[in-house]
C-alpha cells in the first residue's frame, strides 16, 4: 500500500501557533521533509517529536521529489514543512505535490498559518487582492514583472528579505509611482509591527526580519492626470537619464495615461 503525502503548515513565528492537527500528524508520519533541517529540528524539539528528516529546498526540488516519491512507493507516510508557514506558497513544495498526484500517490493539506493571510487582515483590506511574492534578484528582470500589475485595480503583496526591504520600495516606486502601501514585519513575533507608508517618500527600516509589503492601486484623484503633472513627470525621467521616447513610454505606463497623449505633450520639452 502507499504511503500519503502531507503538506503541513507551521508557524511563522510564534511556536505556539502549531494546530493540534499538524502536531498529531508529526507524530504519526514516517518521515518529514524539510527545507532546513536545523530549523525544522527546533520545532520538533519543541514539540517533543522524534523523527527521521530529509532535506528538501528549492534548488533541489525535482532530486528531492524523487526521493520522496520513493518514500511513498515503499509505503511512508511523508510530511512537508517549510521553514515557515504553508509549503508552496512562495515556498519549495510544489513540484512534490504535483509528481504525487502524477504518480497516483494521495496528498493532502494539513492548515496552518500563512505571513500572506496574517498581513492582508492586519492591514484591513477589503476587496481581493493579487499575490505575487518575492520579485525577482535582477534589476531588468524586476521592472518587467512588476510591469504586468501596473493597471491592477487591487493591492498587490510581496514577500521582502530584510536586507530587500528599501531597494524594493524603490524599485516599486521608480514602476509604480507613489502609492500607499504596509510593511508589516515580524508577524506573530515580538516585535511584529506595521509601518504605513507612500512610495517614493523615505521612510528608514530596521534591516531585521521578514516582510509582507502590501502596496495600494493608484488613488482615484490620480487617475486622470492633467497635462502639467504628465509634463512634470516627464522632465524628471528624461533628468534622470532616460531618453523621449523611453521617458514617454515609462510615463504612459506608470500613470496610465494614453501614449500617444504623452507623446504631444513630450513635443513640447
Amino acid at each position: 500500500m502507499s504511503g500519503t503525502l502531507y503538506i503541513v503548515g507551521t508557524p511563522i513565528g510564534n511556536l505556539g501557533d502549531i494546530t493540534f492537527r499538524a502536531v498529531e500528524t508529526l507524530k504519526n508520519v514516517d518521515v518529514i521533509a524539510c527545507e532546513d533541517t536545523r530549523h525544522t529540528l527546533r520545532l520538533l524539539n519543541y514539540l517533543s517529536i522524534k523523527k527521521p528528516l530529509i532535506s528538501y529546498y528549492k534548488q533541489k526540488e525535482k532530486e528531492g521529489s524523487q526521493d520522496i516519491l520513493r518514500l511513498l512507493d515503499e509505503g511512508k507516510n511523508v510530511a512537508l514543512v517549510s521553514d515557515a508557514g504553508m509549503p508552496c506558497i512562495s515556498d519549495p513544495g510544489a513540484v512534490i505535490c504535483q509528481k504525487a498526484r502524477e504518480n497516483g500517490f494521495f496528498a493532502t493539506v494539513i492548515p496552518g498559518p500563512t505571513a500572506l493571510t496574517s498581513a492582508v487582515a492586519l492591514c484591513g483590506i477589503e476587496t481581493g487582492f493579487t499575490f505575487i511574492g518575492f520579485l525577482p534578484e535582477k534589476k531588468k528582470e524586476c521592472d518587467e514583472y512588476i510591469k504586468n500589475f501596473v493597471h491592477s485595480p487591487l493591492p498587490l503583496v510581496f514577500y521582502v528579505a530584510p536586507h530587500d526591504i528599501e531597494k524594493t520600495i524603490i524599485r516599486l516606486h521608480e514602476s509604480l509611482g507613489e502609492r500607499k502601501y504596509y510593511a508589516v514585519k515580524e508577524l506573530t513575533k515580538v516585535f511584529e509591527g506595521v509601518t504605513e507608508g507612500t512610495l517614493g517618500k523615505d521612510i528608514e527600516f530596521e534591516a531585521k526580519g521578514e516582510f509582507v509589503l502590501v502596496v495600494f492601486p493608484e488613488s482615484k484623484e490620480k487617475e486622470i492626470s492633467g497635462d502639467e503633472d504628465i509634463l512634470s513627470a516627464l522632465k524628471e525621467e528624461i533628468s534622470s537619464g532616460s531618453d523621449k521616447k523611453t521617458a514617454v513610454k515609462t510615463i504612459s505606463e506608470r500613470m496610465g495615461v494614453p501614449k500617444n497623449r504623452v507623446y504631444k505633450l513630450s513635443l513640447s520639452l
